[in-house]
Formats: structure tokens, sequence, C-alpha cells
């Protein structure tokens, strides 16, 4: 048990220090909702999905990379070990570095010409590619926090980045309209320059965690491991590719509506309630955070498949009363993410959202069985999958379906990649995963939640849907008492 508590401890404090900057960057969802139009809504999303989108390309698979090979020890790669540590991180940052200037130089050479394509302001554009290199550059400082078990500094400063964010759009969507024409700070105030305000709000929060880590650049041992860095471009690059269909799966349907002549006030209205999304996407990446150093650092031990099988089946059983709990009380939740009533228009997507982020978690879990063999191309290769059924299904349901056919593509495409990495993981690295007991507790889940958000007479009334969750959680308990009175009796 002492494992299993080191995990749910190391997933708490990198829990915390995502959640929290994550709730923060979330009230920016009310705050732009407010602020801004719906069309207006719809161009900041459909440029920050671009920018998640460039943020995979710019760090090309060096973050998994690093915890990778930071982590070597006694194998075959035992030489390079050695010098592991000093070696990983300046290697990969000096990559990382140069590859974000040339990006950098390129970028700012042909801005006009990008934002003729994407079809938005070119002031905008420049403000985001220096977003993006300045997220870059913080990619391995961060990765090291993680990897020398440092959870409070790294809290910091995300919450930091995002609190000074947070703080300067409210400053200039909020109060400095409202500064009287006397007040020298009157000086900042440009008219109908919203969303311009939006993304510099974000360079300079980005520019200041920059600032922050400098000292890192200068402390660091500026060596190049050639064979080193082969070694983790050849591990990275099909991450990076899996990075790049998962942004398709989760960003670029924004871009896709726009393409397909969906309005911009449809896409505003999707893109507002897909943030309802977010707790489900809070525990899925404070999870992660936590689980990706766990996995590597304990796969040279006699029972890893019987620890992988367990934390799956925990994080199922944790995952499915989040997914529950969200979609019973969605009607109060959308009154303080989404609070313009013009926009809850496209609540109908949330459960199919929270449900397709919940299957990515599954699959996140379920896919460390090619990370540990080294098989990462066909991360790559499933990740494409999806990639490929986002594409296909936006194209296919979008001209009938608008923003609906997208959330029905993200649940297609995240649920077919759960179920090909587990059937194909099943022959190249068996886990005795409890099939039987996961299916239940999902399949319960998914069937009181629709119960709950569908059928009118239920959704009028939180009765059933409290009665669900008390429900749930006592099937829970009954069937997991042994643990959990384990676990309450060694706290």
């Amino acid at each position: 048990m002492s494992l299993y508590k080191s995990l749910f401890k190391q997933t708490l404090i990198y829990g915390l220090a995502t959640v929290l900057p994550r709730m923060i960057s979330f009230l920016l969802n009310p705050l732009f909702v407010h602020a801004l139009p719906k069309n207006e809504f719809a161009d900041v999303s459909i440029i920050f999905a671009w920018l998640v989108f460039f943020n995979v390309i710019l760090s090309y698979g060096m973050e998994t990379s690093f915890f990778r090979y930071y982590n070597i020890e006694g194998t075959s790669d035992s030489e390079l070990a050695k010098q592991n540590k000093d070696n990983v991180i300046s290697t990969s940052a000096i990559s990382i570095f140069w590859t974000s200037l040339v990006f950098l130089s390129i970028s700012l050479l042909f801005r006009g010409t990008i934002a003729n394509w994407v079809g938005t302001n070119t002031e905008y554009i420049t403000y985001t590619i220096w977003i993006l290199v300045l997220d870059a550059l913080v990619i391995i400082p961060f990765s090291k926090l993680r990897a020398e078990r440092r959870p409070m500094q790294y809290a910091v400063i995300k919450i930091g980045n995002v609190s000074i964010n947070l703080g300067l759009n409210l400053f200039f969507l909020m109060v400095l309209p409202n500064i009287s024409s006397e007040n020298p700070l009157r000086m900042f105030y440009f008219e109908n320059f919203q969303v311009g305000y939006i993304f510099v709000s974000n360079l300079i929060a980005s520019l200041l965690t920059f600032i922050v880590f400098v000292p890192n650049y200068f402390r660091m041992k500026w060596n190049f491991n050639a064979l080193l860095w082969k070694k983790m471009i050849a591990y990275g690059l099909p991450i990076l590719i899996a990075g790049i269909g998962f942004a398709i799966n989760e960003h670029f349907d924004k871009i896709l509506l726009e393409k397909l002549n969906v309005p911009k006030s449809e896409i505003g209205a999707y893109s507002a309630c897909y943030k309802l999304g977010m707790f489900m996407v809070l525990f899925r990446t404070a999870y992660t955070l936590g689980i990706e150093p766990f996995f590597f650092s304990h796969a040279d031990k006699e029972n890893a498949s019987q620890t992988y099988a367990t934390i799956t089946k925990y994080f199922v059983i944790s995952g499915s009363f989040i997914l529950l709990f969200v979609i019973v009380f969605i009607d109060i939740l959308k009154r303080f993410l989404v609070p313009n009533p013009s926009y809850w228009e496209a609540e109908k997507v949330v459960p199919l959202i929270v449900l397709a982020n919940f299957f990515l978690g599954i699959y996140t879990n379920l896919s460390v069985w090619y990370k540990l063999i080294n098989k990462t191309h066909v991360g790559a290769v499933i990740s494409l999958v999806g990639a490929f059924l986002t594409l296909l299904l936006n194209f296919c349901l979008v001209p009938y379906m608008s923003y609906y056919g997208s959330a029905i593509a993200t649940i297609a495409a995240y649920g077919s990649m759960m179920f090909i990495s587990y059937y194909m993981g099943q022959k190249q690295y068996p886990i005795p995963y409890e099939i039987e007991k996961i299916g239940k507790y999902l399949g319960i889940a998914i069937l009181f939640s629709a119960l709950s958000f569908y059928v009118p007479m239920f959704r009028k009334s939180y009765i059933f849907g409290i009665f669900a969750l008390i429900a749930f959680g006592y099937y829970i308990f009954q069937n997991e008492k042994p643990t959990i009175l384990r676990i309450l009796k060694r706290n």
C-alpha cells in the first residue's frame, strides 16, 4: 500500500500544482464570455487552437524523452546514464533553444502571410509567435523541477504565471475601460482591442515565467551530446506525431468549424461550453503529471504490471464519479463558467466532451506499455488513427450537425484510441486489468449521467442525480471495501 500511497501523494501535489493554475486559468472563460461577443470569442478560440498545435511542434516530444533518459539506470544505456542527468538537461535544453530561435526568425519574417492564411490580425499573430517561443524555452526547466521532485517550486511558478495572466486580463478587459480619461493608465486603453489585450496578457505572463528560469540557462553546462540527442529525438518524434494527433483531436475542431463555414457565433458558443468539461480535464492532467515519472521509475519492479492494473482501476473509479458529478450539476456549473445565457445553446455537447476527456485519461493509462518497451511509434500510429477519425467525422457530420458533429467526432476518436491501445497492449505487454469491474464502473456512470442529463423529468430536479451519486458511491464502497478500509486504517 505504501507504493500507492506514494503515488497518491505525488499525484496530489502535482495535481494541486496543476489544478490551481488551471482553476485560475478557467476563470478566464467567464471573463471572456462576459467581455466578448460570441464571434470574437470564436476568434480567440481559433488562435489558441493554433497555439496549442504549435506548442506540440516546438516541444517535439522532448519533454517525454527527457523523463525517459533522465531516469535510465542499469540498462544497456548505462554509459550514457552515468553522465545522464547533466547531459539530458543540457542536450534537451540546447536543442529546444535553437529550434525555438529558428522558428521565431522564420515566423516573424512571414507573419503577414500567416495572418492572411489564418484570417486574423497580423498583430495577434506576432504576439502568438512570441508566446510560443517563450513557452517552449521553459519546457525543460519545468521538466527538471518535476524530475528533481520539487513540486512546490513547480506549483509557485505555474500559479504565478496564470495569476499574472488572469490579473492582466481583468485589468485590461474590466478595469481599464472604466478608468477616467484623466488617469495616466488611460494611455494603455485602445478601442476595440479586447482580443489584443488577451494576447498581450498572455505574452507578459510567459515573458515573466521565462525570466524566472533564465538563471537555469546560465548555470547549465552547455554540453551537447549528439549521440544522446539522436536517441532522444528517435524516442520523441513518435511522441511528436502522437501530440499532433492529440492537438487535432482536442483543438482542431474550432479551426475546422470555421473552414466548414459554421457561423462564428456558433463556434464561440461551442468553445465556451467545451470548457465545461474542465473538471475531467483537470483530473486527467493532474494524474498524467504524477503518473508519467512514476511509470518509468517503477518499470523494473517485479510487480510492475499488477501495479499498473490497480492504478488504472482506481483511475476509472475516480473518473467515473467525477463524470457523474459534473453531469448531474451541469446546470449549476454553467452559470459560473459560462455566465452569458446566449452561449448556452451549445450545452448539449458537454456530456460528450466530459466522457471524451475521460476516455483520453484511460488511454493515458493504457499507453504505458508502448512507452516502457520503447515502441513510441505505436502511440503515434494510434494517435493518427484518432486524428483521421476526427477529421473524417468532422467533414461528414459538421455540414449537417454543426458543432455537435465535432463533439461526436471527439468522443469517437478518443474511444477508438482507448480500445486500440488496450488490445494491442495485451499482446505486446500484458497487464492484468480488471476489465469486468472497470466496465461496470464506467457503464453505470455513463447510464446514470445520460438519464440525469437527457431525461427532462430527472434534469428538472436534482433528486435523481443526488440519489445516483449516493448509489454509485455505495456501489464503489461495497466492491472496494477491503482496500478502502485498509487505507482508512493506515491513515
